[in-house]
């Protein structure tokens, strides 16, 4: 009996995953012909079809369906391999960290000083995206690690386990005071800027907003807080940030407090694979105290 080609496996699979031939071809830097083509040879090995017609498109046959359930594993598993595999890039360990564009950057850094330790080098890759991007690069196995402002669910993806480092609070900050106003009937006479309410930090400050029954001028919404900030100060605009970041940092730029809300917290999460448990750096982070980081 001939052998089974994996390459003809691998990309059926690649096709399964995609949804059509057309965007497995994509991922593959192959023509949609060639990977027909591939598709075909692999059925004439297995004696059966793959796939079957519906309305317009392809879905996998009952043995199309047997058949990536065995290949998903395999390929999965071997994804797995190479990731422990090449944890050393040269005489480094490689650690590929996504960071959600949400998070004080000054604060995430302090989080990942903590996997870079003497004697032991490590070659840090930090990639920045929103939290769903991340964690959709998390499944793909193209990061070690996330650091997010929200926790995942295990039942949600299976897999993928979260820790929380901690939390702290958020104050409205300006360059230029508005008013003298107290806070927050300040809010109401200022352009207002805040996190993007994809984030799990703009959907609690907008609610915040809501609970305080309070009419504000929301001028824009940015996943970035490094960008928000800068926008605040060019445009004289209220925006949103950490409360100890900016009262360690503000001050010597001009820019006030005009208050804070302790019911709104931003979190701090990491989140990483099953496979990740035992990687060094992750270690680390995950069983460092960081406490007084986030407390001040």
């Amino acid at each position: 009996m001939a052998k089974l080609n994996y390459n003809h496996l691998y990309y059926f699979w690649q096709v399964c995953k995609s949804g059509s031939v057309v965007r497995a071809a994509e991922v593959l830097n192959l023509t949609p012909q060639t990977v027909t083509g591939q598709l075909k040879a692999l059925e004439e090995r297995l004696r059966g079809n793959l796939f079957k017609r519906q309305g317009r498109g392809l879905v996998p046959s009952e043995l199309g369906q047997l058949v990536f359930r065995y290949a998903d594993r395999m390929f999965t598993l071997s994804q797995e391999m190479l990731d422990i595999v090449n944890y050393r890039k040269e005489a480094s360990l490689l650690f590929d960290v996504g960071v959600a564009d949400a998070l004080s950057k000054t604060l995430v850094s302090r989080v990942l000083e903590t996997a870079v330790v003497s004697g032991e080098p490590v070659h840090l890759r930090c990639f920045e995206s929103t939290h769903e991007l991340l964690l959709e690069q998390l499944s793909q196995h193209k990061l070690d690690m996330i650091l997010s402002d929200c926790p995942v669910g295990s039942s949600l993806q299976e897999g993928l386990f979260s820790v929380k480092l901690g939390e702290c609070a958020v104050s409205f900050w300006c360059c230029a005071p508005p008013s003298l106003m107290p806070f927050p009937e300040c809010l109401r006479h200022h352009k207002l800027l805040i996190p993007g309410r994809r984030s799990m930090l703009g959907r609690k400050v907008l609610n915040w907003l809501q609970s305080q029954d309070l009419a504000v001028d929301i001028l824009g919404e940015f996943d970035d807080a490094a960008l928000m900030k800068a926008f605040g100060v060019a445009n004289q605009a209220i925006f949103v940030a950490p409360t100890l970041y900016g009262q360690e940092h503000f001050s010597r730029e001009g820019i006030v407090e005009l208050g804070s809300i302790d019911s709104v917290m931003e979190e701090y999460h990491v989140i990483f694979a099953e496979r990740m448990i035992q990687h060094p750096a992750v270690q680390r982070i995950c069983n460092s105290d960081f406490s007084q980081l986030f407390t001040g």
